[in-house]
């Protein structure tokens, strides 16, 4: 039981779990988008990206990072990271579909990779300091 709650307090298990919900909410968005709704790979990855986003704000704000921070001070600070996490979202599927001409999934195995390490190391540094 003790080791049960050490893990419970670990920001890496919170993070991992978080994320996972948000890699679960973004990918099966993604393909309902673009297989149900037919949208274009780049098109399906804005509004998949930002139910992620939602998901994984209120698991890092309230779990990883229990920030105690106002949400007037981290919430500017977080848009900008998730802008920049959409932008590169937005460019990595450009990038890897319209360019490369490769399969979306690759593309989304990128995204899904290297959109939240570094929106992560941002979150911690940057956004939720009071942590």
């Amino acid at each position: 039981m003790k080791s049960l709650s050490l893990l419970a307090q670990n920001r890496v298990f919170w993070f991992v779990v978080t994320g996972g919900a948000a890699t679960v909410t973004h990918v099966g968005a993604f393909v309902l988008f673009v297989e149900l709704l037919e949208l274009t790979p780049v098109v399906a990855s804005v509004p998949s990206f930002l139910l992620a986003l939602s998901v994984s704000y209120y698991g890092n704000r309230n779990f990883t990072f229990k920030s105690a921070g106002s949400h007037a001070a981290e919430l500017p600070k977080y848009t900008i990271v998730a802008v920049s996490g959409l932008l590169m979202n937005v460019a990595i599927t450009y990038v890897v579909v319209d360019i490369l001409a490769a399969w979306y999934a690759i593309a989304l195995v990128l995204v899904v990779t290297i959109v939240p390490t570094v929106t992560f190391w941002l979150s911690r540094k940057w956004v939720f300091t009071s942590t």
